[in-house]
């Protein structure tokens, strides 16, 4: 399962990341986001050690969801080399996140 991340480690743990990291900025109360995260952990599972996966409650971590023009819940962003290289808005299958994450390994 994700590990829950904050503005204080967000430099060190996605910025930072040798491999691509996708962050994935929720709050509790989203059911799309619920529903995207069993999905994400087998994202995670399927490529350990060449992608990492982190959340970021948007209703505690405003700040970081502000820097990067977060609208709605669930919104991914994949970062790469410190930068962020595309986002995904909304609840999405496996199959469409297996094929996004192929783009940027």
């Amino acid at each position: 399962m994700a590990a829950r991340i904050a503005k204080d480690d967000f430099e060190e743990k996605v910025l930072k990341s040798p491999i691509p990291v996708i962050v994935d900025f929720y709050s509790d109360s989203c059911v799309a986001c619920k529903m995207l995260a069993p999905v994400l952990g087998g994202i995670e599972d399927d490529y350990e050690d060449r992608i990492q996966v982190y959340k970021v409650n948007t209703n505690f971590d405003q700040e970081l969801a502000q820097q990067y023009g977060i609208m709605s819940n669930p919104t991914l962003i994949l970062f790469k080399d410190g930068e962020a290289a595309d986002r995904k808005v909304g609840a999405q299958t496996a199959d469409v996140l297996k094929a996004w994450v192929e783009q940027y390994l």
